[in-house]
């Protein structure tokens, strides 16, 4: 494996002091034992509940080349301290953030970031997926969006990559204005404003406002890519205006978005779309199947343009993407009497991305006889909001066909008496029973919906569904036809059409919806 850093890059990046024989360098950089590679830096980060120091002898275990370690903690570490190369800091967090930045100013590739109510991840992963034919990518392989994984990701960054992808978080206001500072993208994508994190903002203004932090890191002569279809794309773009962001764009159904969609055929399994950049049009096929995955696809198409990527091989790529672990993902479990499809949304919830969750159910295929079950767990961070938005989700499931409505949670309560006696409603405590409900009643040909908050812990019950009947093989994806090259960004004028969203680590950190 090549090297990512020299030891002396280390030292002088984090202004660390080196103690012990250390090696010339490192391949990775780590803050999990249970995730760690041979020859990674450890850095030994305390977070609220663990303490990275306690895990160091474990990390030197498991093959770390050496230690990043805080000072006032050597004391305490005795012998290990006396027998092992590491780097000492003065705040092993203020180090990763100080290679961070380091990482990113030695770095020639194109950045883009990413935030939003909805989609955040499916948006990073779009575009890892999409660029990669087109040069080294990198980005997360998790939602390491908040104050500790973005830094990781910077760390992580390859001098040598073509392109990095970051997404960043936040569930308050002056969180994203210092992540993106350090992150200094290219392009900066806003997916979309939504009811999210209601319980810290006053307003859905609130909300548009702290996204549009990301605003305030783009590079001069970058690009801000905004959902033109979204009903606070004027107050971002204002906002804009006033950061003097020269190159505002969008991407949407609307007439005036730089990124236009012009047809969409939602299938059971993919999407076929036609979209319009600049006076020319792209015909894509989208692996993953949902109105709101088109939306992340227009967004990821913009940034792959504005970033200077070979537009036939992205557009080609977009046929191969499929939905990730906990946003989509699709499995065919393997009952006996015939197979049920089990759609995975159990990653994170909002109102608007339950709105999409439903709607994917809609569009899902049943077999003869088969349901639509729709596995509900409660939003959280909604606050003084939250029983009327858990209410509110009724409509959304009586227009998505639903069958049975399974529910857990004490927030779902309040939608289970809402839905009454209008549809047959299953009510459990915990996931742990409503999995065993659904093992003893699911049948051939239902489609199954799981959706909630992440802390509700609905992932569970995907896990056990997939344990009782073990998924059939995915079927091999059809690869798009080689389009004809659209404009490069340039040939769009200034003020074009727009311008009239790992492993836990041992110090277990959250990550931002």
């Amino acid at each position: 494996m090549s090297m990512l850093w020299t030891t002396d890059e280390l030292v002088e990046a984090m202004h660390g002091r080196p103690v012990g024989d250390m090696p010339r360098g490192v391949t990775g950089i780590s803050i999990d034992t249970r995730t760690l590679n041979k020859g990674d830096a450890f850095f030994a980060i305390k977070g609220d509940r663990f303490d990275g120091h306690n895990f160091a002898s474990s990390a030197m275990a498991n093959g770390a080349g050496l230690l990043v370690v805080a000072e006032a903690k050597l004391p305490a570490m005795g012998r290990l301290a006396l027998s092992v190369p590491m780097i000492v800091v003065d705040d092993v967090l203020e180090a990763l953030v100080q290679l961070g930045r380091a990482a990113r100013a030695r770095s020639q590739g194109k950045i883009i970031a990413v935030t939003g109510s909805v989609g955040k991840t499916t948006t990073k992963e779009m575009l890892r997926h999409v660029l990669a034919p087109c040069g080294e990518v990198h980005a997360a392989k998790a939602s390491l969006n908040n104050h500790w994984g973005v830094p990781l990701t910077l760390a992580r960054l390859p001098e040598n990559a073509a392109f990095g992808i970051f997404e960043i978080g936040m569930n308050h206001a002056d969180e994203i204005r210092p992540l993106v500072r350090m992150v200094r993208p290219h392009v900066a994508i806003i997916t979309t404003v939504a009811a999210a994190h209601l319980g810290n903002f006053k307003s859905l203004g609130e909300i548009a406002m702290a996204k549009a932090e990301i605003m305030e890191g783009v590079e001069e002569g970058g690009y801000v890519l905004l959902n033109r279809d979204n009903e606070k794309f004027s107050a971002l773009k204002k906002r804009a205006d006033e950061l003097k962001i020269g190159h505002v764009r969008s991407f949407g159904e609307h007439k005036q978005a730089t990124i236009r969609l012009m047809s969409a055929k939602l299938a059971a399994d993919h999407s076929d779309i036609t979209a319009r950049l600049n006076a020319r049009d792209i015909a894509l096929s989208i692996g993953a199947p949902g109105r709101h995955v088109v939306q992340n696809a227009l967004a990821a198409l913009g940034a792959a343009w504005f970033a200077g990527a070979d537009m036939a091989e992205v557009a080609k790529a977009f046929a191969t993407f499929s939905a990730e672990k906990g946003r989509g993902a699709r499995h065919l479990l393997d009952l006996a009497e015939g197979p049920a499809t089990l759609i995975d949304e159990s990653y994170n919830a909002n109102p608007a991305s339950m709105r999409a969750a439903l709607s994917l159910l809609q569009s899902a295929e049943t077999g003869e006889g088969g349901r639509r079950i729709a596995v509900l767990g409660d939003m959280l961070e909604m606050g003084k909001f939250s029983e009327k938005v858990h209410r509110d989700l009724k409509p959304a499931i009586i227009e998505a066909g639903v069958d049975i409505v399974c529910l857990a949670g004490p927030e779902m309560r309040h939608l289970a008496d809402e839905i009454g006696g209008d549809l047959t409603v299953i009510y459990r405590e915990s996931a742990e029973d409503l999995a065993d409900w659904l093992k003893g009643n699911i049948k051939s040909g239902d489609a199954v919906m799981v959706k909630s908050s992440f802390g509700i812990g609905f992932g569970k019950i995907v896990a056990a569904l997939i344990e009782a009947w073990p998924p059939l093989p995915a079927p091999t994806p059809v690869s798009n036809e080689t389009p004809e090259e659209p404009p490069r960004p340039e040939d769009q004028p200034e003020g074009g059409p727009s311008t009239s969203e790992e492993a836990v680590p041992d110090v277990a950190p959250e990550t931002k919806e």
